[in-house]
Formats: C-alpha cells, structure tokens, sequence
C-alpha cells in the first residue's frame, strides 16, 4: 500500500519506518526541513532502540522517503496517517492547531484526487475531537462526503519509549475507529502479519480507547506509589506485595470492578481505604489517590440522585438495596445512601429486594440493622415487585439481580417510562425510549 505519514516526530517517525519494513511504500511529511532531510538520509530524526537501523535500510530499498509537500505526500499515496503533535494547553487542554492545520491542507489536496484517499488520525486526541473537529476541516476543505468520497478513520498507537519498535510488532491490541467498512478494511490491511487482537469499532470509541489506557497506566503508577510509601514506613517489602498483588489475574489484572457503574459499598471496600488513608496519615504520608477514592464514590452516588431529581418524578420504585445481588447485606450500601438522600429530600420510595426483604423478616444481625439502623428506609421495604411497579413513576435498577430484568418487561408495558440503571443490568431493556444509564 502507499502511505503517507504527516509528522516526523516520535509516533510519525517509528509508524513511517516499521510499515515501510513491513512492505508498504511510505512517504512522510514534515515541515521542518532537517527532519525531512534525516529520513532522506537514511538517518532517525529520534533516539529509539533499532530506529536508526529501520530507517538506513528502508530508504535505502527506496521504501521510505520524506518530504515538506503536503501535496506530493497526499498525491503520492492512497491513505494518510496524520501523527502530529496535540501538546498541552497551559489549562490542560489540547492544542489542536497542527491537526487542524494538516486536515485543511490534506482536504484541499484530496479535493482534486479522483480516487478513494483514506484519512487517519493517529494523534492522540480527546474522544469526539476526530468527528467535531478534524472531520468538518476535511470535508469543508475537500468538498466531499466522509464514507463516500473519502475514507476517514482513527488509528491509535500504543507505543512505549524505548521499546516502540517492540511494541508497534506485539501490539497488545490493534484499534480502528472507521467511518464505514471500506475503511475500517484499508486500516486493516496496514497491519497483515502482525498478531494482535483485532477491533474495527466506531471512531469515538478508537479515541476512547486510548485514553482509557493512559489513564489507568497513569492511576496505576500513582496508586503503586502510594501503596508503597505506605508500606515502607510500615517495615515492609512493596515489591514483595506487588508480586503476589499481580499474580491474581482473577480480581487484580482483569476486567474485575472495570466496567462504568454504581459506587463501592459492602463489608470490605470502604473499611479498608479508610483504614489505609488512617496509616497514611499516622505515618504523615500524603495519599492524594487514596483520598479522592471515597470522594469519588460519593460522587456517583449524587450523579444517581441527580438523575432521579432532574427526571421531576416524586414517586421513585428502587430495585434492590443490598449493595450486590443475591446477598442481604447492606453495610455501608451505596444504595441504602441513595435512598435515605431520596426520603430526607421528600421523595416517595418503594424498594424490592427480595433478600434484604426475607432477612427483615428472620431473626439475625441484618434485621436487627433493618429495624433499628434504618427503620426510616425498612418501612418502605415491599414483599411484591408488583407493589413497585404499580405505584411508581421512575424506577431505578441498584443491583445486578436478573429478577429485576423480568419485572420490568412483565410489568412497565410503557415504553417512555423512566428507568435510571446503576447496574446495566441486561441489554434487553436498554432500547426503551425511558431507559437511562447512570454513565453509558
């Protein structure tokens, strides 16, 4: 395939040289001269482990070159990947002027090409920068119809420094974002031969991907550090602790507790941050990550409580108030916070839970906690789901019990009513014209 890459930097300089490697015939542009000039020369324009070789050996098979024409590089290629700088606003936005700037230009060439040319956006920019933004450059520019007259796409890199080479070959994933199947193919084909898991998705969630990805790396680095501050004052190993800490691909390295939802609650989870902030604090250590944690569920126990109170609905039917399905357990339950918001604020509430409703009724610690922590919420307990669906006007789903699924198809035959998932509970309701997820 021919390529055109359109910034020499860090990402355009090692995409140029390993898909030049891999066969295709590259072009990159740049303006600034000596870089063009260090690809021309069969020299890296960066310092990064087997670059320079890459580059000595692929302009000298005539596969790779470099230019300061946008025109010759959009003319003399098929597809562009534009990799140019987004760096930092000093309010933490980003700069967009080099992707603005290229789509306009690239837009403006394409306009008189009469064959399919294919955009992608390899820049790391903010989900819905590629459709606001670069796309309406493009077409204003060119005159066509992204899908139709030209190929439009979003290519995220997952390079590491050091060992980017390594890692444009073993990608953990391969990620497109196209505007339609012709494109997301094209995409496809700049990456035949190499083996990775890979996913052809809309072009929002191709740029969510990646910051996603950045964002845990850098929770994770944060949340390693504090963990291990901790425990040296502590007297002990952290690298130790983290070694088992990763061995657990069960809970610790998987998709455990990583899909968008309600807030933490139970037995274990809001004891033990607390207890570990209380070390920290003892020790005189500061635990930024640590201390926002608690903030941040209880934030999303308020965007719950918003989306019930902007829905202008008084009469509220809560499925489940155990904190997780199948158990009766409501210590430190999100759901029984939730609630007790809703009745101080004078909201009317019902709540099915079938086995925080059994344990009311049987003698043990949670009906002691039923009858006397909470007996403002027990005396809105029901028996029958129907008691709920009779009597509400927005319903909100707390936990992950599949009951709840069946009640709802069985006995909201309303479309339009309103019902607020905390769970995502099934997609059988979610095309409902009332259905709302508290963050999907």
């Amino acid at each position: 395939m021919k390529v055109s890459i359109f910034g020499i930097g860090y990402v355009g300089a090692v995409s140029a040289a390993c898909l030049a490697d891999s066969g295709h015939d590259v072009i990159a542009y740049d303006p600034i001269q000596v870089k063009v000039d260090c690809i021309n020369e069969g020299r890296s324009p960066i310092i990064e482990k087997d670059l320079d070789k890459i580059i000595k050996k692929t302009t000298s098979e005539g596969k790779l070159s470099a230019t300061n024409s946008i025109k010759e590089a959009v003319e003399k290629s098929e597809i562009s990947l534009i990799c140019v700088g987004t760096p930092s606003r000093e309010d933490g936005s980003l700069d967009l002027g080099y992707v603005k700037q290229c789509c306009k230009e690239i837009g403006e060439t394409i306009k008189d090409k009469d064959s399919f040319h294919t955009v992608v956006l390899r820049s790391t920019m903010v989900p819905g920068s590629a459709m606001n933004i670069a796309l309406p450059i493009l077409e204003e520019a060119s005159g066509k119809k992204a899908g139709i007259d030209f190929g439009f796409g979003n290519n995220p890199e997952f390079l590491r420094e050091s060992t980017a080479i390594y890692d444009y070959y073993n990608p953990p994933k391969i990620v497109i974002g196209a505007s339609d199947e012709k494109t997301g193919k094209i995409i496809s084909d700049l990456y035949k031969g190499i083996e990775a898991p890979e996913i052809i998705t809309d072009i929002g969630v191709a740029e969510g991907v990646k910051y996603a990805d950045n964002a845990w790396h850098a929770m994770k680095i944060g949340f390693a550090n504090e963990i291990g501050n901790i425990f040296k004052d502590c007297g002990i190993d952290s690298h130790k602790v983290m070694n088992i800490f990763c061995m657990d691909t069960k809970l610790n390295i998987s998709r455990a507790y990583l899909m968008p939802g309600f807030a933490f609650g139970g037995s274990c989870l809001p004891k033990d941050v607390r207890a570990i902030r209380s070390v920290a604090k003892e020790k005189s250590i500061n635990t930024p990550i640590f201390d926002a944690l608690m903030q941040a569920n209880e934030e999303q126990i308020k965007r719950a409580y918003n989306m019930i109170k902007e829905s202008g609905k008084t009469k509220v039917g809560m499925f489940g108030l155990a904190f997780k399905s199948g158990t009766d357990d409501l210590r430190e339950s999100p759901l029984v916070t939730l609630a007790n918001m809703l009745i101080k604020d004078g909201i009317e509430l019902k709540i099915y839970d079938k086995n925080v409703y059994a344990a009311s009724k049987m003698d043990g610690a949670n009906r002691h906690y039923i009858e006397n922590g909470i007996p403002h919420i027990s005396k809105n307990l029901v028996e029958k789901p129907k008691e709920v669906t009779d009597y509400a006007e927005i319903f909100v789903i707390g936990n992950g019990d599949k009951e709840f699924v069946n009640i709802i198809q069985e006995n909201i035959a309303n479309d339009d009513t309103p019902i607020i998932d905390l769970v995502r509970i099934g997609k059988e309701i979610e095309n409902r014209s009332g259905y709302n997820g508290i963050c999907w």
